[in-house]
């Protein structure tokens, strides 16, 4: 899925505002821009009193799609946002002919309660997979959800 200019610089402002730079886990616009060219990535984004809260941005094969990406922007965390994603989410991915749906995060990410209260369940880790700026190693979680 090609995306408007305009969609990737409101995909970009979220991603900035979202991760911390210490972990490392922004991407940057050219690897957004990578992904969305390859044909298989697809994304969504939540618009919140006007502004671009959120944005999802995912990867699907054959019958099984992974989350790369979820962002909600600081100021409009604990409103529903990322629920809201989650669920479109899931709806696009099963439209595409997905049974099952993967993610992997961060051990610690104060994500892992949406990703549980939405039935993802742990099924992989990666140990000392992620490297922070300070060059702390932290480990990955890999979760699934099946439809």
């Amino acid at each position: 899925m090609i995306a408007p200019a305009d969609d990737i610089d409101l995909i970009m402002a979220v991603m900035e505002a979202a991760f911390d730079p210490a972990y490392g886990e922004a991407w940057t616009r050219h690897q957004v821009e990578d992904a969305l060219l390859s044909g298989n990535c697809h994304y969504g984004l939540a618009i919140h009193q006007g502004q671009c809260a959120g944005f999802y941005l995912t990867r699907s094969a054959f019958d099984e799609e992974e989350l790369l990406l979820l962002a909600v922007s600081p100021q409009f965390r604990r409103k529903g946002i990322g629920q809201h994603l989650i669920d479109r989410f899931k709806q696009e991915s099963r439209q595409r002919g997905a049974v099952r749906l993967f993610l992997e995060m961060r051990r610690g990410n104060p994500a892992e309660s949406l990703y549980l209260k939405n039935k993802f369940v742990p099924v992989g880790l990666r140990l000392n997979y992620y490297r922070t700026k300070q060059g702390e190693r932290l480990d990955a979680i890999t979760f699934t959800s099946e439809f």
